[in-house]
């Protein structure tokens, strides 16, 4: 029954955004499609799997322990706190910190989370700076 629920209330929250990416709109055109079709596509596909979730046979669902769970509430945490200090931090700060925080949640050791945090934050701003030249926000902190 839960799986139903979370299907529900899935296809419900795709709906609302397929009507809010209706409306994106730029101001000036960056690419000959604009910036609507992207999120309406992916939208799209997850309620797609939605509506398929809800229309399966249910089976017996068994909830994972609750350390299981207890990560999965960090990591949404964190995701939410990423999200929020994405712009204040900047791009590299930002992963650098989510990465460390993911690595120390798969119980990487404290050096090892620390040097792919700082290597990640970096490599994926060189990439989507230089080579895919995708503006990124540096931070509020460093102005």
């Amino acid at each position: 029954m839960s799986d139903r629920i979370f299907a529900g209330f899935w296809l419900l929250l795709c709906i609302g955004g397929l009507f809010i990416g209706w409306g994106i709109q730029s101001e000036y055109s960056y690419e000959p499609l604009g910036p609507r079709p992207f999120p309406l596509a992916i939208l799209s596909l997850m309620a797609l799997c939605a509506a398929l979730l809800l229309l399966r046979r249910p089976q017996a669902v068994e909830w994972p322990h609750n350390t299981v769970l207890q990560r999965l509430l960090v990591l949404v945490i964190t995701l939410v706190l990423y999200a929020w200090g994405f712009e204040w931090l900047g791009f590299p700060l930002a992963t650098a910190l989510l990465t460390f925080s993911i690595g120390l949640l798969f119980q990487a050791s404290l050096p090892a989370a620390a040097i792919s945090g700082v290597v990640m934050g970096a490599a994926l701003y060189y990439a989507f700076d230089q080579l895919l030249d995708v503006t990124l926000p540096l931070g509020a902190w460093l102005s």
